[in-house]
């Protein structure tokens, strides 16, 4: 209940009503002692008639009238001519006196809070103006123990009074927000709950009907989602369903183009020129063609298999990696460089992380010859206390814009013309497998720069 939004609400409506009726209730209880004084100046002017009309009266109804008028004297000033009307022996010194006739309102309120927290009875002197202007002024001398106790009188019930009206107050703004907010916001709830146990069933899609601006919002928001993330839910499943074909035709199209590798050395031993001339390109498209299909393969499995992690010599995959693709380089003009400490072990998939440094020195290989220029792939690795680095640097042309953009993404571009980026997307995906990074560190004319990072967490054993 208390954590609910209606609950707090309700809790704050009580606060803040009781807050208000607090700043009124100081005020009210200013106004009350004010009009307290004010009777008992009227009263003593009352009781003072009796003698205005009688100037011999016993001291028996001089003393009931003191009485009826709650002073224990009566002074009246009329015709410049001050006169003390009424008396009875006073208790004790006058404590302090209170001018009506001019008072301000913070005046009241700061002597009215005063003197209601002032337990003792003193005796204080009040001053006003006679009513219907029978004279210019009158002054009594009265005890605060009675004005006090019908202050606290009156406080008390403003105060039960403010309590009844709070809580009435909260218990309808309370039925107000469960109607208002708390049951469309159920509403949204529960179509969220309805559309995430099946979000590609279109009739779970929520259908705005709140009549709060802010919640109406909120629901055409949510609608626009649910209907963009079922739309994506659907291209998804196709895509999946299509990725299944192609699967199964880069399948038979591998075989099919392997079979027809298979021909072209007898293409090749042909005495014809023109067919010597064009048979390299035939072999060319056939062999990229073959590669497409085997990347396509690859990366269309479920998932990339979990690494087996243990402790290896990364020199030694290193110098596996150079010497397989210093053999594809042939008779051009490309150096390799390996600067890996012997002594530098890492954390890894040993068969993982040579197709990772395969790929990426085999696309700087396939750059640099592309290029037509000489130039260096080098390797390097070291290590922090956090995680091991290894960098493939080349001197090639730099990646082409498009595989800048789209790196990483397989099918938008890959890192050389004709290339389909599954290379690299498959490499950070097995980096990923290891809780590392594979990042483009700088690309540009005079070379490219990649570095795979691979935390070395806690390493249990050897």
């Amino acid at each position: 209940m208390l954590n609910s939004l209606s609950g707090r609400f309700l809790i704050l409506t009580v606060i803040f009503v009781m807050l208000a009726e607090v700043l009124i209730f100081v005020p009210s209880v200013a106004r009350y002692r004010e009009d307290y004084l004010l009777s008992r100046l009227e009263r003593a002017q009352i009781a003072s008639l009796a003698l205005l009309a009688d100037d011999m009266i016993d001291a028996a109804l001089e003393t009931e009238l003191l009485q009826n008028a709650e002073v224990f004297n009566v002074v009246l000033l009329r015709d410049e001519m001050r006169q003390l009307m009424l008396s009875s022996p006073i208790p004790s010194p006058i404590h302090a006196t209170y001018d009506m006739r001019n008072a301000g309102a913070m005046q009241l309120i700061r002597d009215a809070m005063m003197q209601l927290f002032d337990r003792r009875d003193r005796v204080i002197r009040v001053i006003g103006a006679p009513v219907r202007e029978a004279g210019l002024l009158i002054e009594v001398t009265m005890n605060t123990a009675g004005l006090r106790e019908s202050m606290l009188d009156y406080g008390i019930r403003i105060l039960i009074l403010s309590a009844v009206i709070s809580v009435f107050t909260a218990f309808l703004l309370f039925l107000a927000v469960r109607a208002i907010l708390v049951r469309p916001i159920k509403g949204v709830v529960g179509y969220m709950k309805s559309y995430a146990a099946a979000p590609e069933d279109a009739r779970r899609i929520i259908h705005p009907t709140a009549g709060v601006r802010e919640l109406r919002e909120a629901e055409e928001a949510l609608q626009s989602m649910q209907t963009e993330l079922t739309a994506a839910l659907r291209q998804k499943e196709r895509l999946a369903q299509l990725g299944g074909a192609v699967a199964k035709v880069s399948h038979d199209l591998r075989n099919i183009l392997t079979s027809a590798q298979l021909f072209t050395d007898r293409i090749e031993a042909s005495e014809d020129p023109l067919v010597r001339r064009l048979a390299p390109k035939l072999v060319n498209s056939i062999t990229r063609a073959v590669h497409l299909c085997e990347s396509t393969l690859a990366f269309g499995k479920a998932e990339e298999p979990a690494p087996r992690l243990t402790r290896l010599p990364l020199a030694d995959i290193v110098s596996d990696v150079i010497e397989s693709e210093r053999l594809a380089v042939g008779e051009y003009d490309l150096s390799f460089a390996e600067d890996v400490p012997v002594g530098l072990m890492v954390r890894a998939d040993p068969e993982q992380l040579y197709r990772v440094l395969t790929n990426l020195v085999r696309n700087a290989r396939q750059a640099i010859v592309s290029s037509g220029v000489p130039g260096e792939i080098s390797v390097t690795g070291r290590e922090n206390e956090a995680a091991w680095f290894i960098e493939v640097r080349d001197t090639g042309p730099g990646l082409p814009p498009r595989a800048q953009e789209y790196l990483f993404r397989p099918f938008q571009g890959g890192a050389r013309k004709g290339g389909s980026g599954l290379g690299l997307a498959i490499s950070a995906e097995v980096v990923r497998g290891h809780g590392g990074t594979l990042t483009l560190k700088s690309t540009g004319p005079q070379g490219t720069r990649f570095e795979i990072c691979l935390p070395k967490g806690d390493v249990v054993g050897g």
